[in-house]
């Protein structure tokens, strides 16, 4: 599987956008994702950014997390079934024909729906979110972040958190395939892969302590606390930046038309 949130060194139409323009995308389409709650809209808003990422040849990268998503959109769905019961019957999860308990545990169509809008916006949300981070680079967003007046705690924090979790990725694979290497054999099926967390977790979390510690003394030593701030490239608005934010604009422009005119087509 493809590291998560991993910055991907290419020449697409995302990396020469500027940081601003890409946020700005995010926050509007964020925002849109999380006001519609109509199953075509939502489709919609996923074409838009699978026609994005193809155009930026970012589609690998897109779709190298799409069994992720899909398990996370079931279980999205599946919980939903089961905790907000609404509507009509359409079936139920013990067939009728199983003794005693039979015919327990309903599926109603409202709480499908529901469960398929949440699973639809969990997937615009990473898609997007993965398409700003696979397509700029740490510093260009510290920078960014920086010249939004963000305190320098909260950028600090979420820049570490945002370079741990592919790191702690490869580093778990590492891990596993050292174990595999060393004839260890957790076993096959579900209990195969429980017993396979365990001696993966241990490392992995010893090593993360120690990278925090090793982080902590650098940020110190670096002065990063002293306010100066240094940039090696300033990003500049260009013909692309002009013509995503006259995009985002005139998409915002017709959300909030339809919103007025037509709002069977976005809730």
């Amino acid at each position: 599987m493809a590291e998560i949130l991993q910055y991907v060194h290419k020449d697409g139409l995302f990396h020469r956008l500027s940081p601003f323009s890409k946020i700005l995308l995010i926050i509007v389409i964020a925002v849109m994702c999380v006001l519609a709650t109509g199953i075509p809209f939502l489709l919609l808003l996923v074409a838009a950014l699978i026609v994005l990422a193809v155009a930026s040849n970012l589609h690998r990268e897109l779709f190298g997390q799409l069994r992720l998503l899909l398990v996370m959109s079931v279980i999205f769905i599946v919980i939903t079934v089961l905790t907000m019961p609404n509507g009509p019957v359409v079936g139920t999860v013990i067939p009728q024909s199983v003794p005693l308990i039979g015919g327990a545990i309903p599926v109603t169509a409202g709480a499908v729906m529901i469960g398929i809008v949440l699973a639809l916006r969990f997937v615009v949300l990473i898609f997007a979110f993965q398409l700003f981070l696979i397509s700029t680079q740490p510093r260009d967003l510290v920078h960014t972040l920086d010249r939004l007046h963000m305190p320098v705690d909260y950028i600090l924090m979420f820049i570490i958190a945002l370079r741990f979790i592919p790191t702690l990725q490869i580093e778990g694979k590492r891990i596993h395939e050292a174990q595999l290497a060393r004839g260890y054999n957790p076993g096959t099926g579900l209990l195969g892969k429980f017993r396979s967390v365990q001696p993966i977790v241990v490392p992995l979390v010893s090593n993360a302590l120690l990278r925090s510690t090793v982080l902590g003394l650098t940020i110190d030593m670096r002065g990063y606390r002293t306010g100066t701030r240094t940039r090696v490239r300033e990003h500049r608005f260009g013909t692309g930046d002009y013509v995503m934010i006259s995009g985002i604009v005139v998409a915002a422009a017709g959300f909030a038309v339809a919103v007025i005119l037509a709002p069977a087509m976005i809730f």
